[in-house]
């Protein structure tokens, strides 16, 4: 798997495909149509690769963007930038994914544009609803990914304990034993 998922919602997994954002280089993994591919497969959005190209992957990152100014704008309190929301509704705007019912279950079919269709679509259901008070971003400072705190108390730190929240706490341990005189 190329790809990780740790967010709750499929549009924030795919903003933190730009990881560490604030880093002198950030690491991108949608680096070609091909790892697009992937990222719609792995995400189980489609069942067969959309066979994405060099075009459907800069709407793809354009859309990725929009996305994170739209969550980071919710979570400093600003307004929405307006260039960012024409973006997200204009891909709300496309077909969706196409399901099906058959003989072995459900089967996801699509392009590229109908899967970011459907990305949009769900973005603006949690920018505007009530999961948008439930957005977040990790409080590991390397990290910049953004995720949905649905846990009972609603006091979650990390986008995912098992990488960020080990790395913190790992992090923490080791500095209060570097400080241990003997």
């Amino acid at each position: 798997m190329k790809h990780a998922f740790p967010c709750g919602s499929l549009p924030l997994d795919f903003v933190g495909t730009l990881r560490a954002r604030r880093n002198d280089a950030p690491m991108e993994k949608l680096a070609s149509p091909e790892l697009l591919d992937d990222w719609f497969v792995e995400s189980k959005m489609l069942d067969l690769a959309p066979g994405g190209t060099g075009a459907d992957l800069g709407l793809a990152l354009e859309l990725r963007e929009a996305i994170y100014s739209l969550v980071a704008a919710r979570l400093a309190g600003r307004p929405l930038p307006t260039g960012a929301v024409a973006v997200l509704n204009l891909h709300a705007a496309g077909l969706p994914v196409t399901l099906r019912l058959g003989p072995a279950g459900t089967a996801r079919t699509g392009s590229v544009s109908q899967g970011l269709a459907a990305l949009a679509r769900e973005t603006v259901e949690i920018l505007g609803g009530d999961e948008e008070a439930l957005l977040r971003e990790c409080a590991r400072p390397e990290c910049t990914q953004v995720y949905l705190d649905r846990s009972r108390g609603h006091r979650r730190e990390w986008c995912a304990m098992r990488t960020c929240g080990n790395r913190v706490k790992a992090a923490a341990y080791r500095a209060r034993q570097s400080g241990v005189t003997s």
